[in-house]
């Protein structure tokens, strides 16, 4: 994507869409500057989980090899009752063999830090801290393309659709946290109305995430998960709660038409598609809409931009919305009180 420079791109949001879109454009030319409401990079140490298809994007953006250092493949995974019991396997060892490379496991601030790494040129940052936007039109006026990657709160999407596309509760919350060794068992493991996962993130750590009811607070936790198989008690138990990250799930709904506006505007990440993260797609799917949306651009050039954000909205949108539905469905399988017909269905998944 190398390139000459060709006009000036301001980024909304410097988040992992933000920045790769911020890494892509800067890569091929562009004067790109990325505005963020709060005061420093968000580095709380959550496990991204990366499929071979953002993997190759990262690669085109440039961050790939960075990131790739500081990623661990994710092999060996499991869905088992609250017992332990296994009900089936997670489906890593076929998109390993369908791809030619694993699905890889990285931590927050290594996956931010390799993004910025191309984002910024030698000695310097795109981005400036504390910028609360309100005036979108005016924004978009003063350069050549605006892009909102400003979360599922997005101020550009409201600005340009309104509030009928908004965030919506899907009735749960999802505690996440690191304990500081190597678990042996890695997968998910699902109960009445709630779930618990756990994956590598790094040596010597171990990532894990507990999906409950709303209303359940930190200090009921280790309760709702008590005599579930180890190291579910160990991992809680031996973890600080006020270290731990509480998610509220939420999923855009409905669709939007477009993730573009006014022929210079264009969406990506949560802000255009905002999902549940059962399917582990969130980073991905916003790497897959960077790199698709500076790919465009770079192809129709700076005096085509319309051209290139249409094409952008045709190759990414459906897609997009079509993962954000299947996460949503389900986060309602696994969270589901009726665990007999869904663990029946899980023994019936291939090996």
């Amino acid at each position: 994507m190398d390139g000459t420079a060709n006009g000036t791109a301001v980024v909304v949001g410097a988040g992992v869409g933000g920045l790769a879109t911020a890494a892509g454009l800067r890569r091929a030319g562009w004067s790109v500057t990325v505005l963020e409401r709060r005061p420093a990079l968000e580095r709380y140490g959550t496990a991204f989980g990366i499929h071979p298809t953002a993997q190759a994007a990262l690669d085109r953006l440039g961050a790939g090899e960075e990131f790739r250092a500081k990623a661990v493949p994710y092999r060996g995974a499991h869905i088992r009752t609250p017992e332990g019991k296994v009900l089936a396997s997670l489906p890593l060892e076929r998109i390993e063999r369908k791809a030619g490379r694993p699905e890889l496991l990285v931590s927050r601030p290594y996956l931010v830090d390799a993004l910025l790494a191309v984002a910024a040129g030698p000695g310097e940052s795109p981005i400036r801290f504390g910028e609360n936007v309100f005036d979108i039109e005016a924004l978009a006026s003063g350069h050549d393309l605006l892009v909102g990657a400003d979360g599922i709160n997005s101020v550009v999407r409201t600005a340009c659709f309104g509030e009928r596309s908004r965030p919506r509760h899907a009735g749960s919350v999802a505690w996440i946290g690191t304990a500081d060794f190597e678990s042996e068992v890695y997968g998910e493991t699902w109960g009445s109305g709630r779930f618990f996962g756990i994956t590598p993130v790094e040596p010597g750590r171990t990532n894990w995430y507990a999906t409950v009811p709303a209303a359940t607070s930190a200090e009921e936790l280790r309760d709702r998960f008590e005599g579930w198989h180890d190291p579910i008690p160990r991992i809680l138990g031996g973890t600080d709660p006020s270290a731990w990250i509480r998610y509220e799930m939420r999923h855009l709904h409905p669709d939007l038409p477009a993730f573009v506006h006014a022929g210079n505007i264009a969406l990506v990440g949560d802000a255009a598609h905002a999902m549940t993260p059962n399917l582990g797609q969130g980073a991905c799917t916003a790497i897959l809409d960077a790199e698709a949306l500076v790919r465009s651009v770079v192809r129709h050039g700076r005096t085509a931009l319309p051209d290139a954000l249409r094409a952008y909205d045709s190759e990414r949108r459906r897609s997009a919305q079509r993962v954000a539905l299947a996460s949503r469905k389900l986060h309602r399988f696994m969270s589901t009180t009726r665990t007999g017909p869904r663990d029946a269905l899980l023994r019936l998944l291939p090996g």
